[in-house]
This record gives structure tokens, sequence and C-alpha cells, in this order.
């Protein structure tokens, strides 16, 4: 492989500094893939028949539920992300900002509460399920969601918004050279959409629904809620009702297999289908959308807010104000609340610092050694979070029981579930960093931390920033590895929204949902307004 001379690259390639970072990044994922190696080292103990009893009795049904439920629910996210983004994209119309909002304002809701809702709505006495009986008079035939379609509707209700920012972005980037030359041609509306509008979002598609497949593959919360076995559910059972460690593992192992076949699918489909538009072709300003587009563009659009968080929202403010009425938010409540920031704050800081080394290491070297520690940080999107409090709990207990049944169990736990996200927001902004701007400080006489201190952190700062909120947003709301790992009387939201909505408690559960809400909204402020300066700096 050749060795680019250049200032920079002599500092950090063969130098101490280069093996330095390299050793740090490698320690980072190696603490990374704990949880891994314990799945790997269970599931070898399994004998040819306890696999064969798996295959017999669990495996098949796992499977088919689980790919279909990822497949259904890939098809959910696509209509509702790429639809809204298209029109939010191409249509200038009164609200325009506002919608852009509430297309995400959903990231702000974790499953297992959409599940809670839902399943409490269309009870008979319910807004839906009044609605429904007033509509029908047949309070029999009011839809069940313990079943495939329920979980279907709730996890693409709670997973479109990743489909629709990355549709958005790349709708908003791209040129409209292509539309009109098929428009010239005589291509319809319709046909300039499916021939050319929607094979340029592919790429974008791919990194929506490899982030939504994952969270369907590793998604406990509201499966358990609604009784759907999946791989993840299954896994849950086998460890906190069987005790079967092993077979928990091996079912870890299959779903890890998963995981990755998709991830690796997605990558090689993903790079054969690179798009490129001439530098010179230009941004032609959004058309005005006419009074009935305007019409339709609100009609979809609030369907969907209704759907995927007006109605969510309205049942935690009406039962919320229910608790305060009765005088159920007490000083416990915000003791929760604290808990969940801590623990939140905590983790998102220590990841994106974890992170930062894996990052700048492939960003500088893009060798295999360098994209093999890029992958392997990602060990915690395909591993649910009870596999992963199981293997922690075996290390500490082996290694270092002090830490045993303390915060940084927990913490551990969660910056391993979530510094994929960390990792990928970093190397994105990494792989935009201008090599001669990090050589003309070099060159200035600033040595290799200040270097990084002055010049790279600055200039991704950005990407650290969004990586830091996206760990923020799904520490916030993780369920299964803090049911395991908190520690004694350490109760976060989540967790009392698990034990009040299983006891039926709605209006303990609501206030805890709409602080989750309340918590999310000030750092996903933080993104957009990030994303947003770093798009008009780009124009």
């Amino acid at each position: 492989m050749a060795v680019i001379t250049s200032p920079l690259i002599g500092y950090l390639n063969p130098g101490k500094h280069f093996t330095s970072l390299g050793g740090l990044a490698t320690l980072v994922v190696t603490l990374a893939i704990i949880p891994l190696l314990f799945v790997i080292y269970n599931s070898l103990q399994l004998s040819p028949t306890q696999w064969l009893g798996l295959w017999s009795s669990r495996l098949p049904e796992l499977l088919q539920n689980t790919l279909s439920l990822a497949v259904l629910v890939s098809i959910g996210s696509v209509t509702l992300g790429v639809s809204s983004a298209w029109w939010i994209s191409r249509r200038e119309f009164p609200g325009r900002k506002l919608a852009v909002w509430l297309m995400i304002l959903p990231l702000t809701i974790p499953t297992y509460v959409f599940a809670h809702i839902y399943t409490s709505l269309l009870e008979e006495d319910g807004w839906l399920g009044k609605l429904w009986i007033m509509l029908t008079g047949n309070a029999d035939s009011i839809p069940d969601l313990y079943n495939i379609w329920g979980v279907t509707l709730v996890l693409s209700l709670a997973g479109f918004s990743y489909v629709f920012l990355l549709a958005r972005t790349s709708l908003s980037q791209s040129t409209r050279t292509l539309e009109e030359a098929a428009r010239i041609q005589g291509a319809s509306p319709i046909e300039v959409f499916w021939r050319v509008n929607l094979p340029l979002l592919r790429p974008a598609i791919a990194a929506g629904l490899a982030v939504v497949v994952l969270h369907v593959l590793s998604d406990f919360g509201a499966v358990s809620m609604l009784q759907f076995q999946t791989f993840t559910l299954s896994i849950y059972l086998q460890m906190s009702g069987r005790f079967d460690y092993q077979a928990a593992a091996g079912l870890s192992m299959v779903l890890v297999m998963l995981s990755l076949t998709f991830l690796v699918l997605e990558r090689f489909f993903r790079k054969r289908q690179q798009y490129y538009s001439a530098r010179q072709s230009r941004q032609q300003p959004v058309r005005k959308a006419t009074p009935f587009e305007t019409a339709m563009i609100w009609l979809w659009l609030g369907f969907i807010t209704l759907l995927a968080f007006g109605l969510p929202i309205a049942w935690m403010l009406s039962w919320s104000w229910e608790a305060w009425t009765q005088g159920l938010i007490n000083s416990d409540f915000w003791t929760y609340t604290g808990n969940s920031l801590l623990v939140a704050c905590i983790a998102a800081s220590i990841a994106v610092l974890a992170a930062l080394p894996v990052a700048f290491y492939n960003a500088r070297r893009r060798s295999l050694g360098s994209q093999t520690l890029l992958q392997l940080s990602s060990v915690g999107f395909v591993l649910p979070g009870p596999v992963i409090a199981l293997g922690i709990i075996s290390v500490l207990l082996a290694q270092l029981p002090f830490l045993y049944g303390g915060l940084a169990a927990l913490v551990i736990a969660v910056v391993i579930r979530f510094l994929p996200l960390a990792v990928q927001s970093q190397d994105a902004a990494m792989a935009q960093l201008t090599p001669s701007v990090e050589e003309v400080g070099r060159s200035l006489g600033a040595g290799p931390l200040e270097n990084l201190w002055r010049v790279v952190l600055p200039m991704v700062r950005g990407g650290m920033a969004t990586a830091w909120v996206l760990v923020f947003i799904d520490t916030l709301k993780e369920l299964p590895a803090t049911l395991i790992l908190r520690p004694t009387g350490f109760d976060t939201l989540p967790v009392r929204i698990w034990i009040e909505a299983s006891e039926e408690m709605l209006e303990l559960a609501a206030p805890a949902a709409l602080m989750l809400v309340i918590g999310t909204l000030p750092v996903l402020w933080i993104m957009m307004g990030s994303k947003t300066s770093n798009n008009s700096s780009a124009t």
C-alpha cells in the first residue's frame, strides 16, 4: 500500500503518534466487542443436539416473524418518509418549516410508549375505541394490535423519521438538471419521480433503511408490550425467565448473523450505486404549491402527524393533567427524571470521546485495519440490549466485581449500545476534513495535540454535536439494558413507564412519557439548528 508523504501523514503514519492513535482506537473497539465475544463463546458451548432443539422449537418461527416484520416496517417507513420528504422539498407552501418539525418529532417518542398509547387508545373506553364503536356500532371489531400488523404500525410510526431526514437532505441538495431533461423528453411528473428522483434517492433510502431495520431487529419495548415473538423478546425471556444463558447466546448469535448480513448487503449495493451531479448544475427555486396541492399536502402530512405525534402527545397531556390534579407527580417523579438525564449526559459525553480516535484513525488511514475497527465498533447495533447487559455482567463479575451493581455498569452498557451512532456521525464529519488545513497547522509548529485541539476539533464540532445528540436521545429512551443493570433503587423514566404500563397505571405512565419527549426536544432543536446552519454555509 502506497504511503502518501506529507507533513500530516508523516507525523501520523509511521510515527509514534499514529501508532498511539491506532492503539487507542483498537482499545476502544476491543472494549466495545466484549458482549459479542460473550455471545460467540457461549454459543460455541451449545452442542449439536441443543442447536437442533433450538431449530425445531424456536428458530423457524423467530426467523419468519423477525424478517417479515423488518420487511413490512421498511415498506411503511419508506412510504411515509419519502412521500413527506418529497412534498416538503419540492413545494413551497404555508407552514413548510413547521412541517419539517412535525415529521421529526416522532423521534422523541420511544417504541414502547407508542405501543402502550395505541393499545390504550384502542380499548373500548379509549378515544379510538369509542370512535370505532360510534362509527361501526360493533365493539368486537375494534382493531387488535397484538399481531404483526400492530407492531408494524407502531415501528413504522416510530422509525419513518430516519428515512425522512436522509431523503429530505438528498432532495434538498440535488440539482434539477436531470428532471428538466426528463420533462423536455416528454416525461410526466409521475415518470420523472419513478425514473429520475427515486433512483437518485436510493443511497439515502438505503442509509435510512439501515437504521430502521437495525432498530427493528433489536427492538424490545414494542414487541414485548404487543407480545409479538421476535429474537430480542425471546432472548430476554430466555435470560430473565428460564435463566438459560447458552440458549439466549445461541439465539443472539443468529440475530447477529442476520444483522451483519444485512449490513454487508446494504453497503455492497450502496457502493455499487453512486450518483454524481455536475458542479455547474444550478439549483432551481422550489415551485410554489397551488391551493389544491397545498390542501393535499397538509391532508397527507396532517394524517401522518396525527398518528405519529398528535394522538400520542394529546394522550400524554391528558393523563399527565389527571396525574397533576391528583397530586401524583411528586419528588420521586423528579428523581426518575434526574436519573435519566444524568445517565444520558454521561453516556453521550463518554461515547463521543470514545468514538473520536476510531473515526479519526479511519479518516486518516483508510486501510483494511481501520475499516475493520470501524465495522467492529458497530456491534452495539447488532446486539440487543439484554445481551449487551449480560455480557457486561459476566465480565464485571469475573474481572471488576466492585463495579457490579453500580451506575458504571449501566453507563458502560449504554455507551457500547450506542457507540455506533457516535462513530458514524464523527466519521462522516472527518471524511470532509481537508488534510491541507491540518498540514498548515503542522508547518506553523503546532504539535499533534495542539493541532487536534485548534484545527481538527473545531472543524468537526458539528459532527461531534450531532453524535452527542443522537446518543443522548437514544440513551434517554433505553429500556432493556437499564432494566437489567440499573443500581438498586435507581429507576429511570423508561423503567417507570414499563412498570406503570404493566400495571395499567395510565396516570403514572403518561407523565414519564411526556417528560421523555420534553427532555429530548432541546437536543433535537440543537441538531436541527446545526443541520440548518451547515446547509446554509454550504449554499
